[in-house]
């Protein structure tokens, strides 16, 4: 097949544009939208309430089980994404106030982050349009434009430890208790976050009433931590890999920016499963309406978009080095491909 942007296959659907394609594919089942939210807060509950029972009676091992309820609350996460864009339910409003109950437990303003979101898919692979919803990324001529100081702040941004670990602490945590960038977009973002932040706090402080601040901390740091670095981890893969696509916005086109610009993060089953298939993302840009589950089925339908993009769970970790847009080359390259240039 013809190669285009970077290496990647073009791919055209057989009976018409992806747009008319996907369109079959929207239509959420309210009943297996209504079981998936239930097969992922219940297991988390249960997990969470094991690990505190566990940590209350010095059962130090139970703190193990933070790990796979962090994994659900992840996939909290990805409900919540997907109300986001109204694909959950038929229904605007069910969609909205489950986002925003579940933005309760992933301390994520839903409202507030959902028009975020909908900058990102609105502009991502736009080079003129960086900077909301999206992971900070410099071109290699804007970063060998900075001063010494400032590219050793944009190193120490894209540096792991603060790109998967202070980074999303900072982002769940703090971040979000305000709307930021959005200070001045009137009332609903400033209604979300406090909202969210007084949901939050009640069961929190019922709870530290109950175990103790201690044992409290003991359970939901180390879940919050966990689960924030995941998320982060995924968003950062689903766009920051070698053959992702960006252009100027003149030659800016939505459908290739979805396409090309987005991963297929190919994961085994079961973090598949915990991640929501948020990983065919590439399909998810193209057709943001389609329900997580349902993505499986346009991949099955339609083979040839198993290949765009596709990054398996060992590749991906070697795209953390891609740190700059090289304009010439029309990839990310890493600073010491870039200084070698």
């Amino acid at each position: 097949m013809k190669a285009t942007f970077a290496g990647c296959p073009a791919v055209k659907p057989r009976d018409g544009s992806w747009t008319a394609v996907l369109a079959q594919y929207r239509k959420p089942d309210t009943i297996r939208s209504t079981v998936e939210i239930a097969a992922t807060a219940i297991p988390f509950v249960a997990l969470w309430t094991l690990t505190a029972v566990a940590v209350a009676n010095g059962y130090w091992l139970g703190l193990l089980l933070t790990v796979p309820a962090a994994g659900f609350l992840v996939r909290l996460f990805i409900l919540q994404h997907d109300c986001g864009h109204g694909a959950l339910f038929a229904r605007r409003g069910i969609n909205d106030w489950t986002g925003r109950v579940i933005g309760v437990f992933t301390l994520t303003p839903y409202d507030y982050w959902r028009r975020t979101h909908a900058v990102h898919h609105a502009t991502a692979g736009n080079l003129d349009k960086r900077g909301i919803g999206d992971v900070s990324t410099l071109t290699v001529r804007e970063y060998r434009a900075l001063s010494r100081w400032g590219r050793i702040g944009y190193r120490l941004y894209r540096h792991p430890a603060v790109m998967f670990g202070i980074g999303p602490a900072w982002l769940f945590v703090c971040q979000y208790r305000l709307p930021l960038g959005l200070m001045r977009a009137g009332l609903q973002p400033w209604v979300s976050t406090i909202a969210t932040n007084i949901g939050a706090a009640v069961p929190v402080v019922g709870l530290v009433w109950l175990l103790g601040i201690g044992p409290f901390l003991m359970v939901q740091v180390p879940i919050t931590l966990i689960a924030a670095t995941a998320g982060v981890w995924l968003f950062f893969i689903q766009h920051q890999f070698e053959q992702t696509h960006w252009s100027d916005n003149k030659d800016w086109k939505f459908q290739d920016a979805a396409l090309y610009g987005s991963s297929h993060y190919d994961l085994p089953f079961p973090l598949r499963w915990i991640t929501g298939n948020i990983g065919i993302h590439h399909v998810h840009h193209m057709a943001a309406k389609v329900p997580f589950y349902r993505l499986p089925e346009v991949l099955r339908d339609y083979p040839d978009l198993r290949h765009i993009g596709r990054i398996t769970l060992f590749q991906s970790f070697s795209c953390v080095k891609l740190v700059l847009w090289d304009e010439q080359a029309k990839r990310l390259v890493s600073f010491r491909e870039a200084l070698q240039n």
